[in-house]
């Protein structure tokens, strides 16, 4: 209070627009590659479609071509004895500087149509090209086919210039389209696309194509090299049989008085024009945005490579110790249940009156012979107390305390109670009729500390609940008994636990200082040298959060209160037996799957959706159907155990849609808040009464 005025903490928020806005600037940066890489992908018959020819005056004329100002075609040939060497789709970084090696031996110079994207992956090629006295026409910047709007064709060749002006500070003007040849086959859409989006650019086609891509050998290659615009490739597959035939051909027609120059050369034209600085800038940053981009969807590749091999190893590893938890857990029923001394029940209780009713019900109507149950009212507003106290039930007793949180409340419970058998309970949790019974029985065993029970969501009717029903049934059934294998059992639920009075005293108690005290708790007991196991047949209900609002509030504090507990027992990484274990494995596992995995998780859905962009339909459709037939078998497996109906697996394939997101955003915020140091108040569900206890059960 201040001022006679209540101020309202302000609860943490979902920050959906920051991650939207991430997610939208990785798509943006992964859609750049995507570009960059699929868009202008070689189509050998991408010109197959076009049979509109190109104007009389571009397809008659000569193989350099202008267009002028007032949309007259003019073209020019090179001179008598004159050869011009082109080469396409470059700069590759295997076969250029081999060609290049070819003609600075034999003192000839060459024109290269160079990708812009190429030349962002390997600019030191493009400068290489411009010292050895050659010159760079654009080819576009993803190789981009004929019959391209006329904006997109402007992309290209803007993005090119840019990227051949950062790299060698020089703008280009010659232009030859990809899968372009003589002017005689110049079609209507090449055509177009210069005009439309190329003034300025002087067309250069070719006079004879040596065809070299299809590798005829390096001497019918060879035989093509002759007066004239001649195209070849230095990139595109392997060109050794371009090589070979310059080799040949370059000594040959020298000593026949050809000369080998550029085409600007060949014309007289004045050399490309330096570059305007503000161009090299964005050229610059067009380069390592590109580069970022190809990293990003490498690292992300790499990711989900790791996540398949990673998620199927932890199924592998959960079915293996299911196989193992199933046997012990025969041989424990097989035994009859024993009298374990009287067990006291604490339920820490704070406005719980929609719910306290039922719960007290249920655990004094439990078979074994001796209970008490202690319900301590933390300071609660509604009338929690009196309704306990008005059922009159025997072996009820009601504590009232200032409100100081559960931690606090457990703790009241716990010095007021008799029994060396505790049983911690929420106030909303109902218990089937022998799990108090079957849920102390581990405890026969001198060297069990603590046991879990198995929860089970009450209201699971709509999509949340039984999303809620599905991630329950999984975690308990799977995940905790490959703990118990594994003696690494990282929490007792609230819900539903039993605890030897000496481990709760070698715990120094329930902690106080971290959101998720069962969690905490559970920790320090397994630190203490005892052992935790998970009871399947021990059943409670309880009622689970019924909007999307509710379950961020629980699953915030859930998240962020396991990385505290993480974080204040650190120190047992590095130790020796049962701390060893649970640091190495619980705290390794914990870290692993519910924290870096899910980190990454959005920017894995932000390639799928990349994938269906820019990749094969066929192609997502099929690893989104693997991962969910993966998710899919897995509740099935762990709906078995439970013996649950598979009725609610039709729902698991729209988790995808919104739940899972909710789940990855809690523990993004959950990280972010805990690098920064930020303080989170425990939150409290707001309550309906709908924890009970099915009717078919």
């Amino acid at each position: 209070m201040t001022g006679g005025k209540r101020v309202r903490r302000r609860e943490p928020r979902a920050h959906w627009v920051l991650l939207a806005l991430a997610m939208l600037v990785l798509l943006a940066e992964l859609s750049l590659d995507g570009y960059v890489t699929h868009a202008g992908a070689e189509d050998g018959d991408a010109r197959a479609a076009d049979t509109t020819p190109a104007p009389v005056a571009a397809t008659a004329g000569a193989a350099v071509q202008r267009l002028e100002s007032d949309g007259r075609v003019t073209s020019r040939a090179l001179p008598a004895r004159t050869i011009a060497l082109t080469f396409d789709d470059g700069p590759d970084p295997v076969w250029t500087p081999r060609v290049l090696e070819v003609l600075a031996r034999h003192r000839a110079r060459a024109t290269f149509f160079e990708v812009g994207s190429r030349v962002n992956e390997h600019p030191e090629i493009a400068r290489e090209v411009l010292a050895g006295g050659n010159e760079i026409g654009s080819h576009t910047f993803t190789h981009v086919r004929s019959g391209t709007p006329a904006w997109r064709m402007r992309l290209e060749l803007t993005l090119t210039g840019n990227a051949v002006a950062a790299a060698t500070g020089r703008r280009p003007v010659l232009l030859r389209l990809p899968y372009s040849s003589s002017p005689d086959a110049l079609t209507g859409a090449e055509f177009s696309a210069w005009r439309a989006a190329a003034p300025g650019y002087l067309l250069t086609l070719t006079d004879h194509d040596t065809g070299d891509w299809r590798r005829p050998g390096a001497g019918a290659i060879a035989r093509q090299i002759k007066p004239g615009i001649v195209m070849l490739h230095d990139s595109g597959g392997d060109r050794a049989q371009t090589v070979a035939a310059l080799e040949s051909a370059i000594p040959r027609l020298q000593a026949q008085g050809y000369r080998f120059v550029t085409v600007s050369e060949a014309l007289g034209l004045p050399p490309a024009p330096a570059a305007p600085a503000a161009q090299r800038w964005r050229g610059q940053a067009l380069r390592a945005a590109q580069l970022a981009a190809s990293g990003l969807a490498r690292l992300l590749i790499f990711l989900m490579i790791v996540a398949v091999v990673l998620g199927l190893f932890r199924l592998a590893v959960q079915l293996g110790a299911v196989a193992v938890h199933v046997r012990r857990v025969r041989r424990r029923h097989r035994r009859p249940l024993q009298y374990l001394g009287p067990v006291s029940v604490i339920v820490p209780a704070y406005n719980e009156a929609a719910n306290i009713a039922a719960t007290v019900r249920s655990l004094i109507g439990n078979d074994y012979p001796a209970i008490e149950v202690i319900v301590v009212d933390d300071g609660s507003t509604d009338d929690t107390s009196g309704i306990v106290e008005r059922l009159g039930l025997p072996g009820v007793h009601v504590i009232r305390q200032d409100n100081a949180g559960k931690p606090a409340a457990l703790n009241t419970g716990i010095r007021r109670s008799r029994g060396d058998v505790l049983v911690l309970v929420d106030g909303d949790t109902v218990f089937e009729p022998g799990a108090i019974g079957r849920l102390v029985q581990p405890l026969a065993d001198a060297r069990v500390g603590a046991v879990s029970g198995n929860t089970k969501v009450a209201n699971r009717g709509g999509l949340l609940g039984r999303w809620q029903h599905l991630e329950y049934v999984i975690g308990f059934n799977l995940d905790r008994r490959l703990f118990e294998v594994a003696r690494c059992m990282p929490t007792v639920p609230g819900a539903i636990g039993a605890f030897r009075r000496a481990a709760v005293h070698d715990a120094g108690g329930v902690p106080a200082d971290t959101l998720a005290e069962d969690t905490d708790f559970t920790m320090a007991i397994l630190r203490a040298g005892w052992l935790v196991v998970y009871e399947p047949e021990a059943v409670a209900w309880t009622e689970a959060p019924a909007t999307l609002r509710q379950l961020w509030r629980q699953r915030h504090r859930w998240c962020y209160g396991t990385m505290q507990a993480m974080w204040k027992h650190r120190g047992a990484v590095l130790q020796r037996g049962a701390s060893g274990r649970l640091g190495r494995r619980g705290l390794g596992y914990l870290l692993l799957f519910q924290v870096l995995l899910p980190l990454t998780a959005p920017m894995i859905d932000v390639y799928g959706l990349y994938s269906v962009l820019f990749l094969s339909w066929g192609r997502a459709a099929a690893v989104w159907a693997g991962f969910t037939a993966v998710q899919v078998a897995t509740a099935a497996v762990a709906l078995r155990l439970d013996r649950e109906r598979y009725g609610p697996l039709w729902s698991l394939p729209l988790q995808q849609i919104v739940y899972r997101q909710l789940m990855y955003l809690v523990v993004i915020q959950s990280t972010v808040a805990a690098l920064l140091g930020g303080r989170l108040r425990w939150h409290r569900m707001i309550r309906t009464g709908s924890a009970a206890i099915p009717d078919r059960v």
